[in-house]
């Protein structure tokens, strides 16, 4: 089976096993999405989905997050780990925006990464979930499994984010970033699935007989 066959296959079974996957991120618009995107760094979307409702109930918005002690906000966000740098980050952004964009979450790549905490993956996640903007957030899960499907070599996220866009048509990379973490997370697991377990791995390569080793992000 050829890379772009392998593409194509992926494509269309994710969208029959989800056809239309919803963020993983609890938010109520653009700002308590990139709050929630910042947090879920090196912790599950589940953990982030059980810190926010305390926080956001304090503050759903950059003006209203100024008033918040930042030691509260850190006492919050503390289950999510690294939470003294994941505190000050919210406390900071939260006084740019204001202080700059008038309070609102930027629509634009260069002003998102410019803001404490968020980086390329963060503002890619923003872009295609709060605004729409065709985007691939490669989180672990995309990674892990493009390396598994053979749709790039591992050399490193941004690679593999390259080699996603030449394969997938930019109407469909919103979607399918999404279902490739929930095919992840159900079926492709990092270890119940070695590269030679779940359907979407035996069917891109039937002869694989030794546990694929994918380069970790």
């Amino acid at each position: 089976m050829l890379k772009k066959e392998r593409a194509a296959f992926v494509e269309k079974r994710l969208a029959e096993l989800y056809p239309a996957p919803p963020i993983p991120l609890d938010h109520t618009n653009n700002y308590t999405l990139l709050v929630a995107v910042l947090l879920s760094a090196q912790c599950t979307d589940a953990r982030v989905n059980k810190v926010t409702p305390a926080l956001f109930s304090l503050a759903d918005n950059a003006a209203d997050m100024c008033d918040v002690d930042e030691q509260i906000i850190l006492d919050i966000v503390k289950p999510c780990g690294l939470a003294p740098r994941k505190g000050k980050a919210i406390a900071q952004l939260s006084r740019l925006l204001v202080e700059k964009h008038g309070g609102e979450v930027p629509e634009d790549w260069n002003a998102l990464e410019a803001l404490p905490g968020v980086g390329h993956k963060t503002a890619s996640v923003v872009m295609s979930q709060g605004f729409g903007v065709p985007a691939v957030p490669v989180d672990t899960h995309v990674h892990r499994l493009a390396q598994r499907w053979g749709l790039t070599d591992g050399t490193n996220v941004l690679k593999t984010e390259k080699d996603f866009k030449k394969l997938f048509a930019p109407e469909s990379w919103n979607a399918l970033h999404i279902q490739f973490i929930m095919y992840g997370r159900e079926y492709c697991t990092a270890r119940g699935c070695d590269g030679t377990v779940c359907e979407i791995c035996r069917t891109c390569y039937p002869n694989r007989k030794k546990p694929f080793v994918a380069k970790k992000p």
